[in-house]
């Protein structure tokens, strides 16, 4: 079929806009169906040959059309990576709400560019950011952006961060000779290092400091090691600190760091991907004291808010170091006065893309509709649920808790038979693999001084105590089944 550039009917809009109503509206009801049905099925299953083969045609030239097209969308629904399930409880992935759908439909039908100019989205967000800054108790003069998430914010924050060290001059003259350091625990999530990397600053230039027995950073080896830095001429400029380290959950003495920081005159970030969030609890929040002092806060909404993914949040405290971190408006970007290239300043001039996603209608429609007191409820809830599987594990001998729970994240393992004792983590390991197989729990693992443990992360507004009491059945099952076959792989 020839395409004619000349035909005046040429477009990408529907001809038949009843059908396309129609066609949105079975896509919706599938979609729906699907989210409803999930916590019957299986948790994850893994994606069928016909499945993978819809998804490796050759490049379509002339199009597959609506009917196929909707099809092979149906087809994926089943095949998620499973965080929509109430058994869920690998990584620590949000699991999203049905009424996410409704405000990613408006999102998309405006198609809205967020990197500036003046037009409702653009309020939006500055409304998400008016309440982020009152529920972390930032001050008025600060700023933020939402972000695909905190891997992004880590590094808009501390390119912040390094810029304001070097008099903002790296912008245009690059890190040079400057030999900056900065400090965080061992628990910290690896997105921090990752940053260092694409900052030019090297991954080794950031400290990992040991943490204590409650895998919290400690504080007494943070002190020394800058001291030691600043002996050696290097120039310490940053302390992250985290709320909620993505292994154990654990929360640094934030104050203590806030403290040393303000001594030391470095930077304070924090690291909250999930556990910020925590201050929506009022039994949680006072283990965040300190958190507000940072410089700047790196979390997400897709985790323990569970707005749709992808939507993550930097907050900073400096709006001036902040803008002069990434503002460069060259002349196709010139603001006004009035007219649709008001609105100054404008969200690029904040971070480093100027294609800009409406993620803020799903983070403000989710705020609103609910709001942040039933979230804080779902985080009390899954504390709860994690300290009472912990409990069920300290309760029975064939099980081992590997370390303490902090908050939403419990770690242990199956004890082999003391003849298999070498085969440990080859079980913990098969046992996890086993649970995704079967469909009926999603767990990870971890290594906790050494040791591979199961790891369970309780990010879920839908998981129930009797989905635990399920897991756990399942676990002892499926261990036993694992422990008779390498009796008789070994014997």
């Amino acid at each position: 079929m020839s395409i004619s550039p000349d035909d005046p009917d040429l477009t990408l809009d529907p001809s038949d806009w009843d059908a396309l109503r129609a066609r949105a509206h079975t896509m919706l009801d599938a979609a729906l169906e699907e989210m409803q049905r999930k916590p019957g099925g299986p948790v994850w299953q893994e994606p069928p040959e016909a499945l993978k083969a819809l998804f490796d045609r050759d490049l379509p030239v002339e199009g597959l059309g609506p009917d196929v097209v909707s099809q092979d969308m149906q087809a994926l629904l089943p095949h998620g990576v499973g965080n929509t399930h109430p058994r869920f409880f690998g990584w620590v992935h949000g699991s999203g709400t049905p009424a996410g759908v409704v405000a990613e439909i408006a999102a998309a039908a405006m198609n809205a560019n967020l990197g500036g100019r003046d037009h409702g989205a653009i309020y939006v967000e500055k409304q998400v950011m008016r309440w982020c800054r009152e529920l972390f108790g930032f001050p008025e003069g600060s700023s933020g952006l939402i972000v695909s998430g905190t891997s992004m914010a880590t590094i808009i924050a501390l390119k912040a961060a390094r810029d304001r060290a070097l008099g903002f001059a790296s912008r245009t003259e690059g890190v040079g000779a400057a030999r900056l350091v900065g400090y965080t625990s061992t628990q910290t999530h690896a997105c921090v290092a990752r940053a260092f990397d694409m900052l030019g600053l090297g991954s080794d230039a950031l400290r990992r400091v040991p943490v204590n027995a409650a895998y919290e950073i400690d504080t007494t080896a943070l002190a020394d090691a800058i001291a030691r830095d600043r002996a050696e001429g290097l120039t310490p400029f940053a302390i992250i600190g985290t709320a909620g380290s993505v292994d154990l959950g654990a929360i640094d003495d934030l104050a203590a760091l806030a403290r040393i920081a303000a001594r030391e005159d470095l930077w304070f970030h924090v690291d909250g991907a999930f556990g910020a969030l925590a201050v929506l609890s009022e039994q949680l929040r006072p283990r965040l004291a300190g958190m507000e002092r940072a410089d700047s806060l790196a979390f997400d909404f897709h985790k323990w808010m569970h707005v749709n993914y992808d939507a993550g949040f930097v907050l900073i405290r400096s709006e001036e170091a902040h803008r002069r971190a990434f503002s460069d408006r060259p002349g196709y970007l010139q603001g006004a006065t009035r007219g649709l290239a008001a609105g100054n300043p404008w969200p690029v001039e904040y971070g480093p893309e100027l294609s800009r996603g409406f993620r803020a209608l799903k983070v403000w429609a989710q705020i609103a509709e609910f709001g942040t007191a039933r979230f804080g409820a779902l985080i009390d809830r899954n504390c709860a649920q994690a300290a009472y599987l912990a409990d069920a594990v300290r309760a029975d001998p064939a099980l081992e808790l590997m370390a303490p729970v902090a908050l939403n994240i419990c770690c242990f393992r199956y004890l082999a038979p003391e003849a298999m004792a070498a085969e440990q983590d080859h079980l913990t390991e098969e046992l996890v693999i086993a649970l995704h197989l079967r469909g009926t729990a999603a767990p990870s693992t971890t290594t906790i001084n050494g040791q591979k443990a199961i790891r369970v992360n309780i990010t879920n507004h839908r998981t129930g105590f009797a989905d635990l009491d399920l897991f756990l059945e399942e676990v002892r099952a499926v261990a036993a089944d694992l422990i008779a076959g390498m009796g008789r792989n070994t014997g």
